[in-house]
């Protein structure tokens, strides 16, 4: 598998290059954009290890989160948690989003200057935190989005603020200003505009992961199953979690059974929804 690494527009990343040599740099070759979580796998290299998409002729590439891995504040882990716990909504989960879904068509822009990509369909990957940017992607950028894939999403701040609540034993002290970034990360309320851009949406979530990111996801399948039901599709993994990689997930790690099986159902996906549909090259 040839692995590239370098940095676009200032963003981190990994790219996976299609396994058939007759693939790389057609126009028709399609790519596929990965965020990673904020939990293991939180790294693009992690995300790479842990979801290589494997079996996939598409260009796959891994883009680094804002205050993630080299962008990691001053203090590393450390650091990043005390940030979540001075206010997770605003110096975390909004900023990082915003940031990431700012940078996104200039870091793609670069790619295509620096990688042989060609104009092919189009593809979104997030976990957890990753699902709010390809989410806020989706909704807010103009660009030809075929299929989306989410595993363990984060689909409603408030309700990740929630779980953490749970995780960690605390409270947090909501404001006015973080309700509005809230409302902003709230997909199940904004479903409809999703449905509108009628891209094919996978969600994936584990039976053990907390109501927090189970309901909403079912939420958002519900409602967007509405509208195209062949094209949207809910998966639950038994026995699994949130994590898609074991701790700390920083670095490239053998991949987990539950990681795996999510790959093979993500690759199945975008398969049937990304690839299948290529024009004759």
């Amino acid at each position: 598998m040839q692995q590239l690494t370098g940095v676009a527009s200032g963003v981190p990343y990994v790219a996976l290059a299609p396994e058939r040599e007759s693939d790389r740099g057609t126009h028709a070759t399609p790519l596929v954009v990965v965020w990673h979580l904020a939990d293991p796998p939180r790294t693009e290299t992690a995300m790479a290890a842990a979801l290589p998409l494997a079996g996939l002729e598409a260009w796959r590439v891994y883009l680094g989160l804002p205050l993630h891995g080299s962008r990691m504040p001053d203090g590393g882990l450390d650091a990043y948690f005390q940030l979540g716990y001075e206010d997770a909504v605003l110096k975390v989960f909004d900023p990082v989003c915003r940031q990431a879904v700012e940078e996104f068509p200039p870091a793609l822009a670069a790619l295509r200057d620096q990688l042989p990509l060609g104009d092919g369909p189009l593809g979104l990957v997030g976990g957890s935190i990753g699902a709010l940017v390809a989410l806020s992607v989706l909704a807010e950028i103009d660009l030809p989005v075929r299929a989306v894939a989410l595993a363990s999403p984060a689909i409603r701040l408030a309700s990740v603020v929630a779980a953490n609540e749970r995780r960690f034993s605390v409270t947090y002290p909501w404001t006015e200003r973080s309700r509005a970034a809230a409302d902003r990360l709230d997909f199940v309320a904004r479903a409809d505009q999703i449905a509108r851009r009628d891209a094919a949406m996978q969600l994936i979530v584990g039976a053990r992961d907390d109501e927090g990111f189970r309901t909403p996801a079912e939420q958002l399948w519900q409602a967007l199953s509405r509208h195209t039901p062949e094209r949207t599709a809910l998966t639950t993994i038994p026995e699994m979690g949130h994590l898609l990689a074991e701790e700390p997930g920083l670095d490239p790690a053998p991949q987990t059974p539950h990681a795996k099986r999510v790959d093979a159902e993500m690759a199945g996906w975008f398969q049937r929804h990304l690839t299948s549909a290529r024009p004759a090259s």
